[in-house]
This record gives C-alpha cells, structure tokens and sequence, in this order.
C-alpha cells in the first residue's frame, strides 16, 4: 500500500505495472473497494499501463488531513480528488475509469478538467448527477431501487449504517447484481473499508447533498454551479451498461449527446459491479480508450 497527500486527504492507494507506462486511474464504488479491479489491473499492466487504484474518501486507510475538513461526499469532491491525486502522483494526462462513486469522479474530472485526462470508461453512462431533478420524484420502480438513499436522508437511516455497515452493504451488492454469485471470502476482502471513521459522515452526505437535501462544503460551490450547467464530455469516452444492473432499468445509451469527443457504449453481460463481474469487459473498454488517446 502507498500513501500520497493529495488535495485534502492523504489517500491510500494500490500501484501495478511500470512506473513509466501510460497511465490509468481506477476508481470503485460505494460500497465497493479496490478490490473490485482485482481482475482488471493484469489485462492492463500487461499491455504496459501503470494503473493506481485509489481508495475513495471515506474508504480504507484514506484519510483527511485536517480535522476541519467537511466530510462530505459531493460529486465536485469526489471529482477534486481525482484530480488532486492524479497531480500529487505527477500523472500525465491518465486515463480514468470507474463505476458508481469512481464513474462520478471520472466523469467530473473528464468534464470539468478534460486537459487533465486523455480518456474515460464510466459505467452508466454521463453520471454526473443532476441535482435539482433528484430534487423532485421519479416513477416508482426507480425509487423502490434507490430504498438506500431516501434511508440516509433521515438520522435513523445513519445510525443504522453505522451499526449494520456490512449486512447493509451486502444487501446492496445482491440487490444490485443478482446474477453475480460471490462468496464469503470475497465480500470479506472489501468489508474492512467499511471501518473508515469518516464512511458513516461521507457516505450519508454524498446521498443527502446528491438529493438536494443538504447544502455542500463551499469551497466547492463553483465547481457544482458548472456541474449544473450539465457540461458535455469532450475527452473519448466508452460507456458501459450492465444487463442486469438493477439501479439502471433500461440502461444509459441515450446518454450519448452528452459525449462529443468520440463515444461508444457497450451494453455487458453483468450486474451493477461490472469491473468484477465482467472483468475482461470492463478491462477492454479501458484499452480502446488508450487506442483512441493515443
């Protein structure tokens, strides 16, 4: 494991492959960890990427690095540290890839900062979040999908993340790939990031502030101003569905407007955990990125 200050944290972090090789940043879920990539990094390190896989705030052995930071989980945060990070590691233009949380932050940094990224893969498409439409309600399916997040609006919903971290967690990965059989062993190797001491803080303010229910750290004020403005994507960009993701009923192809620097969208064979459902997938996507930045 390897530790660099980082814009306000000091993140931990995994590192494979030469360290002169075209760079990749992987970034995971909630409520998910760099484990998710376990199977991806080899496809990657052996066709000469140097591939970092952060733990996100409130994740693992990441911290803050001031006690008076908020410990929020707003998208311009997640994507600020993106960016930090990937200056702090003297990164030259990397590719960044994720899904869920880390799909948020790579679309955020290819967005906000595209001179600071030469590609993207993010699972479900332009997952930048639209806040004042999270404002009002959605059709019922989708809101019986999204149970998680209407629990953390209230103070019962954070004690009981609090107190039932894991089997909550767990919950989710079933719900959410329910074709994806894991075992025991494999959720035990993600469910210490759990035990961050911020995860309770980040996790129930990232849904509160994504659904316009509770206000953001200021100094990120301008960047989520410009996110609301729904910037398009101008870095190349392969976007990914899962079949039987259960958070995307119908998928995110008519998201493609959004891409307007070469674009494609592969529908996989997988569930909501796409990088460690469907590996080979999600490890090709981050090739053709390469092929087209080249």
């Amino acid at each position: 494991m390897d530790h660099v200050d980082a814009g306000v944290l000091r993140v931990a972090y995994r590192q494979d492959g030469p360290p002169d090789g075209w760079p990749v940043i992987l970034s995971h879920g909630f409520p998910y960890d760099i484990h998710a990539f376990d199977e991806v990094v080899p496809a990657l390190t052996a066709r000469g990427a140097r591939v970092i896989r952060p733990y996100l705030r409130g994740f693992g052995p990441t911290r803050f690095r001031s006690a008076g930071t908020v410990r929020g989980g707003q998208q311009a945060a997640l994507g600020s540290d993106l960016i930090a990070l990937a200056g702090a590691l003297g990164l030259d233009r990397p590719i960044v890839a994720g899904y869920d949380w880390g799909g948020l932050a790579s679309c955020v940094a290819a967005a906000l900062w595209p001179e600071r990224v030469s590609g993207l893969v993010s699972l479900a498409g332009y997952d930048i979040i639209d806040i004042e439409r999270q404002r009002h309600g959605f059709e019922p399916a989708i809101e019986h999908a999204v149970w998680y997040q209407h629990l953390f609006q209230t103070e019962r919903g954070r004690e009981s993340l609090a107190a039932h971290r894991r089997e909550l967690c767990r919950m989710l990965w079933e719900q959410w790939s329910p074709g994806w059989a894991f075992d025991d062993a494999t959720f035990a190797r993600t469910a210490p990031s759990f035990d961050n001491p911020d995860f309770v803080d980040v996790v129930v303010h990232a849904y509160r502030h994504a659904l316009g229910q509770a206000t953001g750290d200021p100094a990120y004020d301008d960047l989520e101003a410009r996110l609301a403005a729904r910037p398009k994507i101008t870095v190349p960009a392969v976007t990914l569905d899962g079949v039987t993701d259960t958070l995307k009923p119908g998928g995110t192809a008519g998201h493609a407007p959004m891409f307007v620097g070469g674009h494609e969208h592969r529908t996989i064979d997988a569930g909501h955990n796409l990088p460690q459902e469907a590996p080979a997938a999600f490890a090709e996507a981050v090739l053709t990125v390469r092929g087209w930045a080249q």
